[in-house]
């Protein structure tokens, strides 16, 4: 589904502080896996992610999604291919305070121009799926850690994308909530989405749910395979 090949990025290039954080990766991303990259903080695994869901251009290299070159792509359709094809978890999650939970669910298919009432249909069903029908009127800021983080996975859904991409998703839960994410990628799983998850945490990348794990280090590939 998305092929990339010698995929490099290069920040502050011909200076004297240029740094490669990603160094010719070549890889290929099925569609239906669960995919971890894993390694240490520094390896390159969050420029990668960043890539892969058209979020950064790369320096150099090619990148193919259901066949198609996107690399060269000008940014307005890449920010369509963006809010079509990828949701994001943030490591912060990012929720917007003072608003409802169902407002933050909604906010994204915003530019769409989708009418009211049928995006509305739509968070109450993602948000049913993640048992916080409950808590659509709360404001953010009174969710506990684990319902903020499934309000985020219900955001990330309300374009229906075919790839969820969540960055170190669990750096900031504890072992309880950790695992408890990882329940929430399973339930993604069996609706056949694509799901990439940038982490250095043994919950996510040892869970039973991953299929393949691709481990980085100092920008490069330096082994990836399947769990099962």
């Amino acid at each position: 589904m998305i092929e990339l090949r010698e995929v490099r990025k290069v920040f502050n290039g011909g200076r004297p502080n240029e740094f490669t954080a990603v160094d010719g990766v070549s890889l290929s991303l099925e569609a239906g896996e669960v995919i971890v990259l894993k390694g240490p903080s520094g390896s390159g695994k969050t420029t990668l992610l960043g890539i892969i869901g058209c979020m950064a251009r790369p320096t150099s290299g090619r990148i193919e999604l259901s066949g198609r070159e996107i690399t060269s792509l000008p940014e307005r359709f890449l920010t369509g291919i963006r809010r079509q094809t990828f949701g994001f978890v943030f490591q912060r999650l990012n929720l917007i305070t003072g608003i409802t939970v169902l407002e933050n669910v909604m906010l994204p298919a915003y530019p769409a121009g989708e009418k009211h009432a049928a995006l509305r249909e739509r968070a109450l069903a993602l948000l049913d799926l993640f048992d916080l029908s409950s808590k659509q009127s709360s404001k953010v800021e009174w969710l506990s850690g684990g319902e903020a983080q499934r309000v985020a996975i219900a955001r990330a859904m309300i374009n229906n994308p075919s790839v969820i991409i969540a960055d170190e998703p669990t750096a900031h839960l504890d072992t309880k909530l950790s695992r408890e994410f990882m329940e929430s990628v399973a339930r993604l799983k069996t609706a056949d989405k694509t799901i990439i998850i940038a982490s250095h945490d043994p919950i996510v990348y040892e869970a039973a749910v991953v299929d393949r794990t691709v481990e980085m280090r100092d920008g490069r590939v330096v082994h990836h395979g399947t769990l099962q």
